[in-house]
């Protein structure tokens, strides 16, 4: 199947979810490792692995001249669910998306599967994703990115697994997101306040048209 080329410069949407729907993590410090691994690996320098970049880490630290190598990928929205991720992404460098979703997932599978005695794929195949091409759909995605765990009925016992960019957008406060993106859209929606209602109204929409959907179903897309 025909794939479009990813155009530098380009807004994108990227997903994908765990094999076999299982959840893709068993715990707190999962998370925290594929969050780790989102924030380090968005370089265009190779680090290697998490381990061998922390054991640098404190080397360059001495040195007053160290600098953080150029990002490959905006982030400007995204959601960890229990099984599955969303991220908009704006590359940055040619090529860039797909290094990128190739360290963080190669990278947290061999991670996973030696921490939990697995072997295999932990992810469905490779990731999706899908242009954003116009103000109209950017608009729409960019709610139901910030906002999806909202649009499922998640386990109480597995909330804590969440991690969406609504919070860095409602305090102002970005991390994850890229500062400039992330100013740049509360910008074009006046205000945190504004920003807050707009990803409502659109988890409202989608909410009404197919109610809440089970973690094992997979998202539709919004047209």
């Amino acid at each position: 199947m025909f794939k479009e080329p990813l155009i530098t410069g380009e807004y994108y949407h990227i997903y994908n979810r765990g094999v076999d729907k299982r959840d893709i993590f068993n715990n707190l410090k999962d998370l925290e490792r594929f969050k780790e691994s989102i924030k380090q690996f968005n370089q265009v320098e190779g680090i290697g692995s998490l381990e061998m970049y922390r054991k640098s880490i404190s080397v360059r630290a001495l040195s007053s001249h160290s600098r953080r190598s150029k990002p490959l990928v905006a982030i400007v929205a995204f959601c960890i669910n229990p099984n599955h991720f969303h991220f908009i992404l704006k590359q940055l460098v040619d090529g860039g998306i797909a290094k990128f979703m190739q360290k963080i997932l190669g990278g947290y599978t061999y991670y996973f599967n030696q921490k939990h005695q697995r072997s295999g794929s932990l992810f469905q195949g490779t990731y999706k994703y899908k242009s954003i091409k116009d103000d109209n759909y950017f608009r729409k995605i960019f709610g139901y990115v910030n906002q999806n765990y909202l649009i499922h009925d998640i386990p109480k016992h597995k909330l804590s697994f969440i991690f969406a960019s609504d919070t860095e957008y409602q305090s102002g406060l970005f991390n994850f997101v890229s500062r400039v993106e992330g100013q740049e859209m509360l910008e074009i929606f006046g205000d945190k306040n504004n920003f807050k209602k707009h990803c409502q109204e659109i988890i409202s929409i989608i909410r009404n048209e197919r109610g809440k959907t089970s973690l094992d179903e997979p998202d539709e897309l919004p047209q």
